[in-house]
């Protein structure tokens, strides 16, 4: 029977071609972001097709590291669905009470779902968290785990949050002006931090897409 430590050598060869994969990854994404101009759909859907989908599928046939994808199960759909829901919820909650905040203490109740851009723009949410669930916590958290077992726990979720949002930088620096870019800094690292936290407690992808989504809407709609 192998002893532990040379099963733990054995899981970390396994996952040798997991940085260079993931620095490659990083460059041929900002490149596209820097070069490219293409419209938001064909970023959040072509785009990180190409850019975050590929790649984990290249690196589970290479590695063969089934777990990657074990948080995708379909039996997983109906209790990611809900829990996101209510946690969505509290962000719907909580993005209300802070855009009225801003806004004098006024509260507007608009029927937005009933828009024909509501659902267009929530379909391209739901597409962001998809990709972004699959490359960030469903591959690069789960080899973090396997890879960097020496790492604490919240090292490793330190980890996987500072991915996510260098990842992102390139988009921030395009969108917003300096002095917002370190609150969008801040709000991405602690928004990654607490998708990672929940992805360890639950590793359901449904879970982490429609929460993304959600989010994504409750920022649109409200700040």
């Amino acid at each position: 029977m192998p002893s532990k430590k040379s099963q733990t050598t054995k899981v970390k060869k396994k996952h040798e071609a997991f940085l260079p994969l993931l620095f490659l990854t990083f460059l041929l994404w900002l490149f596209y972001r820097t070069i490219f101009n293409f419209p938001v759909w064909f970023d959040e859907s072509v785009g990180k097709f190409v850019f975050f989908a590929l790649p984990v599928l290249l690196y589970v046939s290479i590695s063969g590291t089934k777990e990657i994808l074990e948080s995708f199960s379909f039996n997983k759909i109906k209790s990611g669905l809900l829990l996101g829901l209510a946690i969505g919820g509290l962000f719907g909650f909580t993005g209300l009470f802070l855009g009225a905040l801003s806004r004098g203490g006024a509260v507007t109740l608009m029927p937005y779902y009933l828009a024909d851009w509501f659902w267009w723009e929530f379909f391209l949410a739901i597409l962001t968290g998809f990709f972004e669930t699959l490359f960030f916590f469903s591959f690069v958290m789960v080899v973090i785990e396997q890879k960097f077992t020496n790492f604490s726990f919240y090292k490793q979720i330190g980890l996987v949050a500072l991915i996510f949002l260098i990842f992102h930088l390139p988009n921030t620096f395009a969108r917003f002006e300096i002095r917002e870019v370190i609150l969008q800094i801040l709000l991405l690292f602690a928004f990654a931090c607490g998708q990672a936290l929940l992805f360890y407690q639950r590793r359901n992808a449904y879970l982490l897409i429609l929460v993304q989504a959600i989010w994504g809407m409750v920022l649109l709609l409200n700040f």
